[in-house]
């Protein structure tokens, strides 16, 4: 797989005018206007800087506006120093004019036009708010607005921006009871992304003077979302909108995609994740240069051969050497073997095979994993960033990792210098691949081994021994399936993280910390924390903290949804 190819830095199309002076793009959905992680830059400015240099090209840029990640359209930026004075003085003295689109539901039919003028304040979530009069810190904000288009409760608005406020149009049109679709932050409808697109913008050229008007097309989601809305799992007959939501989605993981060398070299990631991604009931994970395609209720969208056949060959369009498909069950709970061949088929769907045993990187450690190996590859990718917490906290401590699998969270906690790791599994063919795990990990670290035990015993009954035993851990991390059958007994998420999370917190030593975690979808994050309180109180533990967790940026929440993985860290009084 070619990643440059897949993951440019700029697609030719998004590059409006260029001169010796000035820059006009049109920013796709899903490219930052500034990088969130100064580590992994992957905003417009970098990409575009990037694009020049390799170019042997002049790769300045005078920045003099944004646009929010989710919104597209014109930006324009300056090409050389001596443009700067210029552009500033139109953009502050609000000489530039402005306009938008934005799809919303609950306009008024009668209502052609209306000028919208609110004081805004800064929100709590780093957002915008209404507030009345002028409230200490409120800016106005003054917003005209058109109806371009109506098809019953939808309406397609032209917006003329007067001022320049954070998140104007959004705040503005969820106050006035016509959010933007797509907008989960002010409470917009479902749509296949945000629907609020820069159109236009007016200015003065900064060398000569000449007025000039710069026009971005309209989003073809645009008129399809205003004909017949959110198409939900109907994208899926519509080969074009199905396209452009994996393109938003490839623009999405541009970061992750180009990490592939350096200290936080990455080479496995999430592309897609159902709602998250407006692609209900699929998830597109990336191992290397093949992708996995999951899909997930096989009596829902995926019943329909023609749908999957077509999914597949859009996948493997995108550039990947292969594609390995895995039906996922309709229930969690649902008993099946994970190695059917008509679920999970050991061969790819699409292109050339992955070896085997595939290495890839995370963070710099490499993993390894199989792609052809049933439902599961051995890794879970969700749990990238919980593997970077414990990297980082494992230093001289004694670990312990509780239904280890194969044993990645081992393999950082090693790295990161854990003088003692314990690997505990029901499973001794997961625990073998967890040792070859481990011994690729530290032969790419080049660092002290230490002392790394791996133990093929129920987890429920290695805990009442240890506990027995008074042997105490700096470090655990707890992460069960939602659903497990054992000797012991049935495991049940739902109901029984509680008494499990107990005994987990018997076995720390003061001052210790509980990496807990659920996937389990009637958990929610609010009920997870309160769940884990009441563990303490019932092992008697003190505790100092109890701080929630999030995934990294390729597994986001659907809208109006939590993340599915659920993490915690709890850590007890010294």
């Amino acid at each position: 797989m070619d990643r440059l190819s897949v993951w440019p830095d700029v697609r030719e199309r998004w590059i409006l005018y260029e001169d010796d002076d000035i820059l006009v793009v049109d920013k796709p959905a899903g490219v930052s206007s500034q990088a969130a992680d100064v580590d992994r830059p992957d905003d417009i400015v970098t990409r575009l800087k990037s694009y020049f240099e390799a170019r042997g090209k002049n790769a300045y840029l005078g920045v003099h506006q944004r646009l929010d990640r989710d919104t597209s359209g014109v930006l324009v930026f300056a090409r050389r120093r001596e443009a700067n004075a210029s552009l500033a003085t139109q953009f502050e003295g609000r000489k530039v004019r402005k306009t938008y689109l934005a799809c919303v539901t609950g306009w008024p039919g009668g209502r052609t036009a209306a000028v919208l003028r609110d004081w805004l304040a800064p929100s709590r979530e780093g957002g915008a708010r209404v507030v009345r009069g002028r409230a200490p810190g409120a800016k106005e904000a003054v917003t005209r607005v058109d109806v371009a288009g109506r098809q019953g409760p939808r309406a397609i608005l032209t917006l003329d921006l007067e001022t320049g406020r954070t998140h104007q149009a959004r705040v503005q049109l969820a106050h006035a009871g016509a959010p933007v679709a797509g907008d989960v932050e002010y409470a917009g409808g479902a749509a296949p992304r945000l629907m609020l697109h820069a159109s236009a913008l007016g200015l003065h050229h900064p060398r000569t003077g000449a007025a000039l008007r710069f026009e971005a097309p309209t989003p073809a989601d645009f008129g399809s979302w205003l004909a017949r809305g959110d198409l939900g799992e109907g994208i899926y007959d519509d080969p074009e909108a199905l396209g452009r939501a994996l393109e938003r989605a490839l623009e999405r993981r541009w970061a992750l995609a180009r990490a592939a060398d350096g200290p936080r070299a990455t080479t496995a990631f999430r592309l897609v994740n159902e709602d998250g991604d407006a692609l209900p009931k699929l998830a597109v994970d990336v191992y290397a240069d093949w992708a996995v395609v999951q899909l997930h209720g096989g009596d829902g969208p995926w019943a329909d051969a023609a749908r999957r056949e077509g999914l597949l060959d859009r996948v493997h369009a995108l550039g990947f050497d292969g594609v390995y498909l895995k039906i996922r069950p309709k229930q969690a709970n649902l008993l099946v073997d994970p190695r059917r061949d008509d679920i999970a088929p050991r061969a790819p769907s699409r292109g050339n095979a992955a070896p085997d045993e595939l290495t890839i990187v995370e963070e710099g450690v490499p993993l390894l994993v199989r792609l052809g190996d049933g439902l599961s590859t051995g890794l879970f990718l969700d749990q990238r960033a919980n593997r970077r917490r414990v990297r980082g906290l494992a230093e001289g401590k004694a670990v312990a990792n509780l239904f280890a699998y194969t044993c990645a969270f081992s393999a950082v906690a090693a790295t990161g210098g854990a003088r003692r790791t314990v690997s505990v599994d029901a499973s001794v063919a997961a625990l073998e691949r967890g040792k070859a795990n481990l011994a690729a990990a530290l032969a790419r670290a080049n660092g002290p081994a230490g002392d790394h035990s791996f133990v093929a015993v129920d987890a429920f009954a290695w805990l009442a021994s240890t506990a027995r035993q008074r042997d105490r851990f700096d470090l655990v991390v707890l992460d069960p399936p939602s659903y497990s059958s054992t000797k012991h007994g049935r495991f049940v998420a739902d109901t029984d993280y509680e008494d499990l999370a107990a005994s987990a917190l018997a076995v720390l030593s003061p001052g210790g910390r509980l990496l807990a975690c659920t996937n389990h979808r009637k958990i929610t994050q609010a009920r997870f924390r309160r769940l884990l309180f009441e563990a303490a109180r019932g092992a008697g533990r003190d505790v100092v903290q109890i701080k929630d967790l999030a995934e990294d940026l390729d597994f986001p929440a659907g809208p109006g949804g939590e993340r599915h993985l659920k993490s915690a860290l709890v850590t007890l009084r010294p």
